[in-house]
């Protein structure tokens, strides 16, 4: 009965992770391909006529977004690989908890779900660890990256408000200058 409702309740498990896996995975390549249509688009010479002359525009500032800052092959990892397995293991862990304490037999046969749950978790935690590693790292450079961004917005705005006030005062200095020499 036990093991019955286990491979119902892993078989179900395996299916649901797999059709996530599967339409992440989708939407990924989509993503890929988007990115990859965008790029032959912009790299088809476009035609002008010679009497227009091309007005030279501002370079816009890039933006996160179009700076490539989007899924990176770590996310992939940690929610096509990590998330899965942990969310087996919990599970797992969960079942053999109830188990345990609905039926009597289930802490005589404690060593076989201890190694099961070996098996699942030390490979898992090894994994785990390492992706969580990169993760931190990344996350360390996007926090760097908007501190150093941050700084310089602040330097911008100091220096536009010394500007500012050192207009007003030349401002101020030469409306005193024109009623002093009436």
């Amino acid at each position: 009965m036990i093991l019955e409702t286990l491979l119902i309740i892993l078989t179900f498990l395996g299916i649901t992770m797999a059709l996530i896996s599967v339409m992440f995975a989708l939407g990924v390549v989509l993503h890929f391909a988007r990115q990859a249509i965008k790029r032959l688009l912009q790299a088809i010479p476009t035609i002008t006529l010679p009497k227009r002359i091309p007005k030279k525009e501002k370079e816009k500032p890039i933006m996160s977004k179009e700076k490539g800052e989007g899924v990176t092959f770590n996310d992939i990892f940690m929610f096509m690989i990590a998330v899965p397995l942990v969310l087996l293991w919990v599970g797992f862990a969960g079942f053999v908890i109830h188990s345990g304490l609905n039926d009597s037999s289930v802490p005589d046969q404690i060593e076989g779900y201890t190694t099961l749950s070996a098996i699942l978790g030390g490979p898992a935690l090894l994994i785990i660890k390492d992706a969580l590693d990169v993760w931190k790292q990344e996350q360390a450079e996007k926090t760097a990256f908007y501190k150093v961004k941050a700084q310089a917005v602040i330097d911008y705005n100091d220096s536009m408000q010394k500007q500012a006030q050192m207009i007003e005062s030349k401002a101020q200095e030469q409306e005193h200058k024109m009623e002093t020499k009436k």
